[in-house]
């Protein structure tokens, strides 16, 4: 797959890198961070600007989840007619997106940029929902997306010679096992906040809950007394 894809570059530039990354924000089982890779490559070897391959990286992952949302933000659940987005979200992997979102909030619309199956499905979730703006989404995923292009491109760039094709894959399956380590760290952070947080909630119900238990219990002795009294 790098092999063909820095052919590709290297012939057509930075208009093949971006169309690949919009493709890839469609679902399509491209990896885009071999695609960012690839991309970084052919900068490294002269076909392109490294600097101007990570705008167009960057260009071209946000244009392409973009697409998604917007494309959930138009048509609501009516889109979930539509026979290619019944492959990509089926009605089971629509109900874990759902519960995900509803659990995490705006969270999960960061931490989907690293998550490659469910990342489009989630974005175009997050447009369904009407719960978030255009420009929140466009802020979570740009801060994921600071984190992502410039990594795989810049590493591209770095393992360009042929001399070092081996220490670069080496080095992309290093940075996506660490990837997906903070990524399990940050969802585990967040399980976490948010138990704590509905712990407290649950509590606070609890004691409000009793409060008005002992207020109808002193008010019925009162009553009580007071009819003994006559």
């Amino acid at each position: 797959m790098l092999a063909l894809l820095e052919t590709f570059f290297q012939n057509f530039g930075y208009a093949a890198v971006f169309f690949v990354l919009v493709v890839c924000g469609f679902g399509v089982p491209i990896p885009e961070d071999i695609t960012l890779v690839a991309g970084g490559i052919i900068s490294g070897l002269g076909y392109a600007n490294v600097h101007l391959m990570f705008a167009v990286g960057m260009l071209g992952v946000l244009v392409g989840d973009g697409i998604m949302f917007l494309l959930g933000r138009f048509y609501g659940e009516r889109i979930l007619q539509f026979r290619l987005v019944r492959k990509l979200m089926p009605p089971k992997r629509y109900a874990q997106v759902q519960k995900k979102f509803d659990q995490y909030g705006n969270y999960v619309l960061f931490v989907a940029r690293f998550l490659p199956g469910l990342r489009s499905p989630i974005f175009m979730t997050a447009g369904m929902s009407g719960k978030v703006s255009f420009w929140r989404w466009l802020l979570m995923d740009g801060l994921a997306a600071l984190v992502s292009v410039p990594l795989w491109v810049y590493l591209g760039y770095a393992g360009a010679d042929e001399n070092e094709r081996e220490w670069l894959l080496m080095q992309v399956h290093r940075f996506q096992n660490i990837l997906f380590v903070l990524l399990g760290l940050a969802v585990a952070g967040g399980v976490w906040f948010w138990w704590r947080k509905r712990s407290r909630l649950l509590a606070r119900k609890q004691a409000l809950l009793e409060k008005r238990r002992l207020r109808r219990q002193q008010r019925r002795d009162k009553a009580a007394a007071s009819a003994e009294s006559k």
